[in-house]
């Protein structure tokens, strides 16, 4: 296996893993992560309730040096409440509500010899479960005519149609009308066409990156980029950004009156859009049988509700998504905003009830193999998930089986069932822990590891591996590849209102799932697709209405004549002079063909210096 595998398997390994605090939230993300972790112990048997792993100490929120220090005097407190080695479960479910671990180590009501008692040796057999048969509702893949051939722009209209963009632009004009005075500057409504170049403007950005967005229309030579004047003026785009809205203001107003009830939406100002996308998103794509849930970060450092923090993750702060993913193509089926635990009607915990909500074997199908990572893996959602027949695999977190470290060679691998699930073991560089419902324990696979020998001398040795290892190292990244092709030229830029910035991932969502189904559309007609940056710039193009290629000016001049003519840049020698090209002396003198600013004086014949070095041909090709 090579090193992005191995580094796979290190991330996810026991207790310790760097996923652990993964769901650290902005204002209540210690009383979040608390109820995870409690959720997950009323999970376990009841033989192994109590029972904490000692890398569940990663688990302590960030303390102050003060607190540190009382903390240390009341665990040593000669009191007898506290100097007690065993609690009740009901002070010990406060202690875990407060702080996740109690002040004292709580004694286990058994012998660790009847945890090991559990597992077997990769040399006892194993008997594979039934596979689940697979029966998708509709055919996997793109739902669109085998044959048909739609061009970039039809592409992207299967999630903004013609009908989307018309209640953004009736929404945006209702909302100008209403902020602008129509005795002074009266608002001038946008129409699609409109919105069409302002989203083409907006993806452009993602291609051709600027500090400032005037930058985009500055005339110094330092920018001098003629496209976005080609596609709206910088007054027009910056009034649209201003105006920009997603739902109707009379219903925000409604919606604004009952705020603090349990009737307010937080969502009510991208409802329209967002259920739109979600509905697009599932209706043109059908997911293959191996799909993965994972979370999204949208940045965002804006002062609102709705933000989270996320230590491990690349982008800290932001707005998180819970997102279904295809493994095979990375195309994007479902998401939903995570509102916080406020609004969240939790039953058994958010990673519980984030996956119930994505997968619905109703529209899905059966027969699905989900993976996910151990803020997900449980039992009781692995079990849940097998009696509507998806099957589930993924690393687990330690304190949730009751594992414990032992002494073992790399390698090295042991397992155990209960209930249908098996868990399985595997020594790499650190421990790595499996929960699946439709593997094998070990079939006989090997994966390679560059170790250090007697003499150090590094060499290549084959070790035995779990499927279930190799599975999720196969089919976990579907979320993580989406968010790759989205980062690598994302529309997303600082705004002043929340909600225009799931605007601009929605655009992303749609750019990114129309290049995949361009992707698997040109690979069923077995022709070669576009690269992403190709399939951006086409759209640009299309959106605008213009064709990507030369400016007009010299696309005239080129087609018109092969000659190289001298011409005045303002039909006067005295005005409109520019740098030249070679010399960098001011010239009134331009080349038709080249439109290349050039000296035509006795003393500086730059003009011809340039024709005669061959510059003008490479510059027409």
């Amino acid at each position: 296996m090579d090193e992005t595998n191995e580094n796979r398997t290190d991330e996810c390994v026991d207790g310790s893993s760097e996923d652990e605090d993964e769901t650290l939230v902005s204002e209540e993300s210690s009383d979040e992560s608390a109820a995870s972790s409690a959720d997950s112990e009323e999970e376990m048997d009841p033989v192994l309730n109590g029972f904490l792993d000692d890398s569940d100490e990663d688990w302590s929120p960030e303390v102050t040096p003060l607190k540190k220090k009382r903390k240390g005097l009341s665990s040593v407190s000669p009191s007898p409440a506290k100097s007690c080695r065993s609690i009740s479960p009901g002070s010990a479910q406060n202690a875990k509500g407060k702080g996740r671990k109690g002040n004292v180590r709580r004694s286990l009501p058994f012998s660790c010899s009847i945890l090991e008692s559990k597992w077997k040796s990769v040399d006892e057999p194993d008997i594979e479960p039934p596979q689940l048969l697979f029966k998708p509702k509709r055919t996997p893949g793109p739902q669109l005519i085998s044959t048909a051939s739609c061009s970039v722009l039809q592409y992207f209209e299967l999630y903004f149609s013609k009908s989307v963009m018309q209640k953004i632009v009736e929404h945006s004009n209702m909302y100008a009308a209403m902020h602008t005075d129509a005795k002074k500057k009266p608002w001038k409504n946008i129409t699609i066409k409109d919105l069409k170049s302002f989203i083409a403007m907006v993806i452009y950005m993602g291609i051709v990156k600027c500090f400032k967005l005037t930058d985009y229309w500055k005339r110094t030579d330092f920018y001098s980029l003629p496209f976005p004047a080609r596609i709206m003026s910088c007054r027009k785009f910056l009034s649209m950004c201003w105006a920009l809205h997603l739902s109707n203001p009379k219903v925000d107003a409604e919606n604004d009156k009952k705020r603090g009830t349990p009737e307010y939406d937080r969502l009510c100002k991208i409802k329209p859009l967002y259920q739109d996308i979600r509905d697009a998103c599932k209706a043109s794509f059908h997911p293959h049988q191996n799909i993965s849930i994972d979370e999204r970060m949208v940045a965002s450092k804006a002062r609102h509700g709705l933000i989270q923090y996320m230590k491990n993750k690349p982008t800290k702060w932001g707005y998180k998504l819970f997102v279904l993913a295809d493994s095979l193509c990375a195309y994007t089926w479902d998401f939903f905003i995570y509102e916080g635990k406020v609004k969240t009607e939790q039953r058994k915990g958010i990673s519980y009830d984030s996956v119930m909500a994505l997968i619905d074997e109703r529209v899905l199908g059966t027969g699905y193999k989900l993976f996910v990572d151990n803020f997900y893996t449980s039992p009781t959602l692995f079990r849940d998930l097998l009696s509507k027949k998806i099957g589930a695999c993924g690393t687990i977190r330690a304190n949730r089986i009751g594992h414990s470290k032992t002494p073992a060679p790399r390698g090295n691998i042991r397992w155990f069932r209960e209930d249908g699930l098996l868990f399985v073991e595997w020594k790499d560089k650190r421990d790595v822990l499996m929960c699946s419902s439709f593997h094998k324990a070990y079939k006989g696979d090997s994966i390679k590891r560059t170790v250090k020998g007697k003499g150090g001398v590094w060499a290549v040795q084959d070790f035995p591996v779990p499927a279930a290892v190799l599975d999720y190292n196969k089919h976990m990244g579907g979320v993580d590849v989406s968010d790759a092709l989205i980062g690598y030229y994302t529309v997303l830029h600082k705004t002043k209102k929340w909600y225009r910035s799931f605007f601009y991932h929605f655009v992303d969502i749609a750019v990114v799932n129309a290049f995949i189904l361009h992707q698997q559309m040109a690979k069923s007609k077995n022709q070669k697709s576009m690269t992403q940056k190709v399939f951006r710039e086409t759209l640009v193009a299309e959106l605008a209405g213009i064709r990507a290629g030369y400016p007009a000016a010299r696309e005239a001049a080129i087609a018109s004549t092969d000659n190289h003519l001298p011409k005045y840049i303002k039909g006067d020698s005295t005005f409109g002079r520019r740098k030249c090209k070679l010399c960098s002396h001011k010239t009134p003198i331009t080349c038709v063909t080249c439109q290349v600013h050039l000296c035509f004086v006795p003393k500086r014949d730059c003009y011809s210096k340039w024709h005669e070095s061959g510059n003008s041909d490479s510059d027409t090709e």
